[in-house]
C-alpha cells in the first residue's frame, strides 16, 4: 500500500477566503476585509478601512457562514479524512485585544466543528491565516509591536481550551515565511499586518515582527500541550524548491542562499534556534531584532510536532554579475524560467517532482512528521452545460500524488497527510479573484461578485472520492465515473 490506513486524505481553505459574513456575529473587521479585488497581474489595493463603493471581495466569499451543513455534507460525499480551515480571530476577539472573546464567534465553530466530526472529518485548524483583526493594525502597528504575542497566545488558549476535544491538528501561522519574498506591501501586510512608512528599513521591520510571531508560535505550543498534550501543533511554511539556472558554482550557491532564506522559519520552530548564518546576517546588517534571552528559553521550549507546508511550484535562480558575499539582494534575486515544464494559467510552473524534493528536504533537515496542507492548480473552469471537465486538474493531482507516493515508499518519508488547495472554489488571497479556480466543487460566482453560488462537482470531484476510497492506490484517470 502506498499509505497508512489513518493517512488523512482532505482538502483546504482559509476561513476569510471562503466564509463570508464579515459582520456577521459580531466578527470585527479583519486584514483581508479591507482588501479590494485584485486580477492577475493587477495588486490588491489595501484601503484605510472599508470605504464605500470599492468591492471587497472577502467580505461575501462563498458564504460559508450561512452553508457551512450543506457544504460539509459535499465533502464527506467527496470521502474527506479531515478539513483544514482557519479560525477567523476577529470572530473570537473583534477587536483583538479584548479580554473576553465573542461567544457568538466561538459558537460558529463549534457547529462547525460537530458538522464535520458528524462526519468522521477531522478540522485541521490554523490560528492566523491572512486575517488578523485589523484593530491591532491601526493600534499597535501590527507585529511590530511586541504587545501582540500577548493578544495572539490569549486567543490562542481560548481556542484551545474551547476545542481541545474536539480538534487535535493546529497550525499557528499560516505561511509564516511568505513574508520573505520581496517583501512587498501585499505580503507584508497579510503575513504581519505590516504597513511600512516613508524611511522605514522594511527588511528590519520584517524580521522584528517575525520574531514576535515565532516567539507567540512557540508560547502558544507550550499552552496547547498544557490543555491537551494530545494535541498535534504544527507550523505552516510556504515552499517550493529553488534550482540553479546553471552548473556554475555560484548560481547553485544562490540557489542554497535563496532555500535559507526562506525556510529559516523552519529552523527556528522545528529546532528552537536561528541558524548561525542568520544570526551572523543580523550582526554584518547592524539589526537588532530584540531577540532576549527569555525569548530564546521560550524558543527551545516549543518547537512544533509536525512541519505543515504549501507545495504549488519550483523556482530557478541565478546569481547577478555583481552578487554580494553573503548572496542576499531581497526583492533582487534573478528568477528565470525552467525550459523543462509547463506552466498554470497564472505562469506558475507545474512540477510534481519538486514535491518530492521538497518532501527528503523537510525529513532528512527536521526528522518531524510532514503534513502537505496546500497543493493545487488555479486554473480558468469551463461551463459545460452543468458540468465542469477540468481532466488539466486531474492530472495535476495525479501527478502530484504520484511524487507523494514515491516519497512514502521509496525515501521513507513520515507523512500524515494531504489537502489540496481550495477544495472548493473561494477568493483567491492574491488576486482576490474568484475566477481563479483551485476547487474540486464549483461555486457559480465571477470576479465581479456576480453568480448564485449555486456548487457544482466537477470531474475532478469524481476522481478524488475514489482516489480516497481506495486510499491513493488507484491514480489513473480511467478509475473515475464522472457523473452519477
Amino acid at each position: 500500500m502506498a499509505f497508512s490506513k489513518n493517512f488523512l486524505w482532505g482538502g483546504a481553505v482559509a476561513a476569510h477566503q471562503f466564509e463570508g459574513g464579515w459582520q456577521a456575529g459580531g466578527k470585527g473587521v479583519s486584514i483581508a476585509d479591507v482588501m479590494t479585488a485584485g486580477a492577475n497581474g493587477v495588486p490588491r489595493e489595501i484601503t484605510d478601512g472599508v470605504i464605500p463603493g470599492k468591492n471587497y471581495p472577502n467580505h461575501e466569499a462563498i458564504d460559508f457562514y450561512d452553508r457551512y451543513k450543506d457544504d460539509v455534507k459535499l465533502f464527506a460525499e467527496l470521502g474527506l479524512k479531515c478539513f483544514r480551515t482557519s479560525i477567523a480571530w476577529s470572530r473570537i476577539f473583534p477587536q483583538g485585544d479584548e479580554a473576553l472573546p465573542n461567544e457568538a464567534g466561538l459558537a460558529f465553530y463549534d457547529k462547525l466543528f460537530d458538522e464535520l466530526l458528524k462526519y468522521h472529518i477531522q478540522p485541521v485548524i490554523t490560528l492566523s491565516h491572512f486575517e488578523m483583526p485589523y484593530h491591532l493594525v491601526k493600534a499597535y502597528g501590527g507585529w511590530r509591536n511586541r504587545k501582540l504575542i500577548d493578544f495572539f497566545t490569549h486567543y490562542a488558549e481560548v481556542v484551545f481550551k474551547r476545542y481541545k476535544d474536539k480538534v487535535t491538528y493546529w497550525m499557528t501561522f499560516n505561511e509564516i515565511n511568505n513574508q520573505t519574498s520581496g517583501m512587498n506591501d501585499w505580503s507584508l501586510f497579510t503575513n504581519s499586518g505590516l504597513q511600512i512608512q516613508p524611511g522605514e528599513n522594511a527588511e528590519l521591520l520584517m524580521y522584528r515582527a517575525s520574531h514576535h510571531e515565532l516567539v507567540a508560535s512557540a508560547l502558544a505550543v507550550q499552552i496547547g500541550h498544557r490543555i491537551n498534550p494530545n494535541f498535534m501543533i504544527g507550523s505552516m511554511f510556504s515552499t517550493g524548491p529553488v534550482y540553479p539556472a546553471s552548473p556554475d558554482p555560484k548560481d547553485t550557491m544562490k540557489a542554497q542562499r535563496l532555500m535559507q532564506a526562506n525556510c529559516w522559519y523552519a529552523d527556528v520552530q522545528c529546532k528552537g534556534k536561528y541558524p548561525a548564518w542568520l544570526k551572523h546576517y543580523f550582526a554584518v546588517k547592524n539589526y537588532d531584532i530584540g531577540i532576549t534571552l527569555a525569548d530564546e528559553d521560550i524558543l527551545k521550549a516549543g518547537t512544533v510536532d509536525y512541519i505543515g507546508f504549501s507545495y504549488y511550484a519550483s523556482h530557478v535562480v541565478k546569481a547577478a554579475a555583481d552578487e554580494p558575499a553573503d548572496y542576499m539582494t531581497p526583492g533582487r534575486d534573478i528568477e528565470v524560467k525552467n525550459p523543462t515544464l509547463s506552466r498554470s494559467d497564472w505562469g506558475w510552473e507545474i512540477d510534481p517532482i519538486g514535491l518530492r524534493v521538497t518532501l527528503n528536504w523537510f525529513s532528512q533537515r527536521f526528522d518531524l512528521p510532514l503534513f502537505i496542507v496546500e497543493n493545487g492548480l488555479g486554473a480558468f473552469d469551463r461551463l459545460d452545460g452543468d458540468r465542469i471537465h477540468d481532466g488539466y486538474r486531474i492530472d495535476y493531482l495525479k501527478k502530484h500524488i504520484e511524487q507523494m507516493a514515491l516519497a512514502v515508499n521509496e525515501d521513507g518519508v513520515d507523512l500524515l497527510g494531504y489537502t489540496p488547495w481550495g477544495i472548493i472554489d473561494l477568493v483567491s488571497a492574491g488576486t482576490g479573484q474568484m475566477d481563479k479556480r483551485y476547487g474540486l466543487i464549483y461555486v457559480d460566482k465571477n470576479d465581479a461578485g456576480k453568480g448564485s453560488l449555486k456548487r457544482l462537482k466537477k470531474d475532478s470531484f469524481y476522481w478524488y472520492q475514489n482516489l480516497i476510497r481506495h486510499n491513493g492506490n488507484q491514480l489513473t484517470e480511467n478509475t473515475f465515473k464522472t457523473h452519477p
